[in-house]
C-alpha cells in the first residue's frame, strides 16, 4: 500500500480522501492509515451528505488547497461513500508540492 494519499497521474494527481460531512468546519486534518493499509487524506466539511453538497464542498476545498480552479477538480470515485478519489488536473509535480500537508500521527479511523 502507498505511504501517501496522493499519486501522480498522466494528467495530474489523484488524492484518496476520507470525508466527514457535517464536520463543523471545512478543513484538511492530516493523513491516516486505514485498517486495510491504505493512506487517506482526512477531510471534513460543514456541508450535509445530501444531493452532492458534501462532495461539492470537498471538491472546492481540494481546489483551494491545490491552487487550481474548481473546474480542474473532479470526483473520480466514491460519490456515495466516505472514501473518495479526487482527480486534480494540472502539472503533477507542482500539484504534489502544493498538496503536501503535515502528516501528524492520527489514530486510524474506526471502521463502522
Amino acid at each position: 500500500m502507498s505511504e501517501s494519499p496522493w499519486r501522480a497521474a498522466p494528467d495530474g494527481v489523484v488524492v484518496e480522501c476520507r470525508l466527514t460531512p457535517k464536520g463543523g468546519k471545512d478543513s484538511i486534518d492530516g493523513v491516516a492509515k486505514l485498517a486495510g493499509g491504505a493512506c487517506v487524506l482526512l477531510v471534513r466539511v460543514r456541508a450535509v451528505p445530501e444531493a452532492g453538497k458534501a462532495n461539492d464542498a470537498l471538491l472546492r476545498l481540494m481546489a483551494a488547497k491545490a491552487g487550481v480552479p474548481a473546474s480542474h477538480v473532479r470526483l473520480a470515485a466514491g460519490a456515495r461513500s466516505r472514501l473518495k478519489s479526487v482527480a486534480i488536473s494540472g502539472d503533477p509535480a507542482a500539484l504534489l508540492a502544493r498538496l503536501q500537508v503535515p502528516t501528524s500521527a492520527k489514530a486510524s479511523p474506526r471502521p463502522r
